[in-house]
Parts: structure tokens; C-alpha cells; sequence
């Protein structure tokens, strides 16, 4: 069965990643690409980041695969101004992507990379779930000479959706956060996260915890964490700071998922334009963000097991990339990982 899937290679260093991601999926299975103009390109080419033809490609694939978006030539205090970021959150609202899975798991052949002591993460293996289609990013926003707005608005369906991901996906444990001491909209998404605990999840421990205590204790005790459930703003900040543990924005993946149709797959990092077009870009989490879709979007757990190995194996055998202290290039990098699947 051949699977299709809609590529955007977006912007930066976007384009050469993806081509190794592709490369990497058409050693263990059949896809069809449809590469589509995202982000500032769109832009640049359409006046738009997101255009609807390929909003109408993208519902109609098996799975989206995104690289990368924006960049310092769309930067721009207009608000007016089309920025690329604008279409990947059209994208996750046209799609109903509302959960974020962020999975971070420092690799023992790079505990010595991470900015932290190797007895600190040593054994880390969490989930950040992000809820992603709502809060502050999607409220009404407005702006005067002297002022500005940005809305936080959560409804109960919202939160409870998003919950149920986070508590479906938990070994042991959900740690929400929340802002509740100062927030309506945290008071809010505790009482409705410890309802549907208490109602459909006795069996997963539940606990909260404030967004600024969570801040800290992610650096200081990150193997406590299971599962992070967390709003769309705290969330985006989290994960990030959660995937420094692994010493490099280079090596996580994520999937964006709705209730129904394809879901979206994409690298934490962005489009460092810095190194576009040099070749040195780290392409293993765009090949991770694959293995997710291959697990989460097209049902093909083997494959994407196989494909996850293949990267511990690589590295594990010495590969780096500049981002991780070596001078592997993309292409080496890709062929590594291609060896280690055919071995």
C-alpha cells in the first residue's frame, strides 16, 4: 500500500531536511509526496503562508510532513504584514490538530551533550502533551498606539479533549499545569483536568503543579516527570525547555493530532536560516518527526521502531552533527541512518 503524504519543506534549513526524511521513509515503505509552497516560500510566492489549495491537499493526504517555517525576511512589527508562523497555526486550526506529543528521551550516547549532569537526566523518558488549537494564542488580539491585547480563552470541551490524550498516553502519571493562583483560565483547567481524572482515570496518579514550580523542577528533577499535560502557551515554553535536556533542539520530534484526518509532523527546532544551504543541518529530528508519523498517523509501529533504531544505533556508533559537537553534514548524517536500517 502506498501511503500519500503532503511535504512542506518550508523555509531555512527546511528543504535539506526533509529531503533526508524522505529518503529515510522510502527505505521502509511506499509513500507518495505532494511538496507544497509553506510559510514564508508561500508567502514570497502567494502572498500568503498558507494557501487553500494546499489546505485542500493537506485534508486529503494520509499524513502532513513539515520541516520548517520563518526566518529574519518576514520578520515585521506590521501587524498586517503575513508572517510564516501565521500559516502553521491556520494549519493545526484547518486540520483540527488540537494535541501536541513531544517525547523527550536524552540517548545515552549524548548524556555528555546535554547542558546538564549525566546523574540529572540519566534515565529521563517524558511526554509533553500541548493542547494546541486554543488560549492566548487564538484570542482575540488587539493593538492601539499605546496598547495591546491578546485573549486567553479555554472552554471545558477544550480541556477535557486534550486531557484525555494526556492520561490515555501516561504510564503512572499526569502532572498538569497550570497557573491557577492568578489565572481565571487556570483555575479553570485544573478543576476540569481533576474531573476527568476523578470520573474516567482513577488508575493514572494525578498531580499539579504550578507552571513557574514545573519551570524548575524540569532542570532539577526531570526523571520525576511522566506525562506533562499543559495549555498551549505553558506548553510550547515547556517542551522546549525539556528538550534541552537532550543537549540539542536537534533531536525532537513532535506530532500534532486531531480526532479525525491526517495529523501533522514536524521537528521541535526551527528554520535556522543562519545555515541554510550550507549542508550541516542536523536532520535526525526531522527523520524522528517521520517515525512518529509512521507510528501516529499511518499505523506502522514496526516501521517506525525500526526507523527509531536505526537513529540510537548511528549515534551510538559515533555520529555528530556541529549542533552536537562533530562535524557530520546533512548527507552523512542521512546515509548513517540508512546503513544502520539496512544492517
Amino acid at each position: 500500500m502506498t501511503h500519500s503524504i503532503v511535504t512542506l519543506p518550508g523555509d531555512g534549513i527546511g528543504p535539506e531536511i526533509l529531503a533526508s526524511a524522505t529518503r529515510v521513509l522510502d527505505a521502509v515503505g511506499s509513500f507518495s509526496y505532494d511538496e507544497r509552497p509553506f510559510g514564508g516560500a508561500s508567502i514570497d510566492l502567494h502572498g500568503t503562508p498558507l494557501t487553500d489549495d494546499t489546505i485542500a491537499a493537506c485534508r486529503s493526504a494520509d499524513a502532513v510532513l513539515l520541516a520548517a517555517v520563518g526566518g529574519p525576511k518576514w520578520d515585521s512589527t506590521d501587524a498586517d504584514a503575513p508572517r510564516p508562523e501565521q500559516g502553521l497555526l491556520a494549519l493545526r486550526k484547518a486540520l483540527g490538530l488540537y494535541a501536541n506529543l513531544r517525547p523527550v528521551r536524552p540517548l545515552p550516547a549524548l548524556y555528555d551533550a546535554s547542558p546538564l549532569k549525566r546523574a540529572v537526566i540519566e534515565g529521563t523518558d517524558l511526554l509533553v502533551v500541548r493542547e494546541l488549537t486554543g488560549g492566548i494564542y487564538f484570542g482575540e488580539k488587539t493593538r492601539t498606539a499605546t496598547t495591546a491585547s491578546d485573549l486567553c480563552v479555554y472552554s471545558v470541551e477544550e480541556i477535557e479533549r486534550i486531557a484525555r490524550i494526556a492520561f490515555r498516553a501516561a504510564r503512572a502519571r499526569v502532572t498538569s499545569i497550570d497557573k491557577m493562583n492568578v489565572l481565571e483560565t487556570g483555575r479553570l483547567w485544573r478543576e476540569v483536568v481533576a474531573r476527568v481524572h476523578a470520573q474516567e482515570f482513577p488508575n493514572v496518579e494525578l498531580e499539579h503543579q504550578l507552571v513557574d514550580s514545573a519551570a524548575m523542577k524540569l532542570v532539577a528533577a526531570p526523571r520525576h516527570f511522566d506525562v506533562v499535560l499543559a495549555d498551549n502557551m505553558f506548553g510550547d515554553i515547556l517542551s522546549d525547555e525539556a528538550a534541552m535536556l537532550t543537549g540539542s533542539l536537534g533531536l525532537l520530534p513532535s506530532a500534532s493530532l486531531g480526532e479525525t484526518g491526517p495529523g501533522l509532523f514536524e521537528p521541535v527546532h526551527g528554520s535556522a536560516p543562519d545555515i541554510a544551504g550550507r549542508g550541516i543541518a542536523n536532520p535526525l529530528a526531522m527523520i524522528l518527526s517521520a517515525a512518529l508519523m509512521l507510528r501516529h498517523g499511518l499505523s506502522l509501529e514496526a516501521e517506525a521502531a525500526a526507523l527509531e533504531s536505526a537513529v540510537d544505533r548511528a549515534l551510538a556508533g559515533g555520529l555528530r552533527t556541529a549542533d552536537l559537537g562533530g562535524s557530520a553534514t546533512t548527507a552523512e548524517a542521512t546515509e548513517a541512518v540508512l546503513k544502520e536500517l539496512a544492517a
